[in-house]
């Protein structure tokens, strides 16, 4: 079994419990429900902005500890104040030490778009992330069948939410592109053995058709990557473990967009 298998497994079982607790009804009477989430396709075209997601990440199974010394309101509002376009957080709890009250208070202190960074598989989800103050969802085409990304995006969609598609193969591109997807991820991590090679988003970008928004994904430390990205047509970068590994990320993003102009 494979560590996205794992992560699958466990989910299933939260989303169920979670299910318990609290029922459809009572996520849709939360007041956050009825916030207007905002754009992600505003934020990362926003030419006064630098086009990177930046990740709230303490831990990850790969990894390990990355830092967990750092408040989540303190590392987004630096992003924020940095020029990210986006901020995601993770919410998975067992494998990267997230939390559904870290999306919760990040919202409460930014004002761009905010990424419920976790492992979809249930409809549930998708309308918990709203109540949560997301803005973003991530759907990830390779724990996904073509049936239920068609399903998820126009659930998102008709909540107002953006949808961003993660792939990491041509394969997965070709079975999974769906009218109701915002943004295509291209994940620069193997899932097999965990390597990171920038190298997946160059080879996958000609075959993202127009009209989607490109987003490359991990193996992203050297601003010059995003210069070479954003010739190949990306519009978005998503950058986290580059800044949480160091012991102030915020200031980390700031000097990387610094010399990212």
């Amino acid at each position: 079994m494979t560590i996205l298998d794992q992560i699958v497994q466990k989910k299933k079982k939260e989303v169920a419990a979670s299910k318990i607790v609290t029922p459809y009804i009572h996520l849709e009477e939360r007041e956050m429900f009825t916030r207007e989430p905002l754009s992600l396709k505003d934020f990362l075209l926003d030419p006064a902005r630098t086009g990177i997601i930046a990740e709230f990440k303490r831990k990850s199974p790969s990894k390990g500890i990355i830092n967990d010394q750092v408040k989540v309101q303190d590392v987004t509002q630096a992003y924020a104040a940095a020029g990210a376009s986006a901020i995601s957080v993770l919410t998975d709890r067992h494998f990267f030490m997230g939390a559904k009250h870290d999306l919760l208070a990040a919202r409460k202190v930014n004002d761009i778009p905010l990424l419920r960074k976790d492992f979809m598989i249930d409809e549930y989800q998708i309308v918990e992330a709203k109540t949560l103050g997301a803005d973003i969802i991530l759907l990830i085409a390779a724990i996904l069948t073509p049936e239920q990304i068609k399903s998820f995006a126009a659930l998102a969609k008709g909540i107002g939410l953006s949808v961003l598609l993660e792939v990491h193969n041509l394969e997965e591109l070709q079975r999974s592109i769906d009218d109701n997807v915002d943004a295509i991820g291209v994940n620069n991590r193997n899932l097999a053995d965990f390597t990171v090679s920038v190298e997946t988003s160059f080879q996958l970008a000609e075959h993202i058709p127009d009209g989607f928004m490109k987003v490359s994904e991990s193996a992203i430390s050297n601003p010059d990557t995003i210069k070479q990205l954003k010739q190949a047509g990306f519009n978005g970068f998503l950058i986290g473990e580059n800044f949480m590994r160091q012991a102030d990320p915020g200031l980390a993003m700031e000097e990387f967009v610094r010399d990212l102009r």
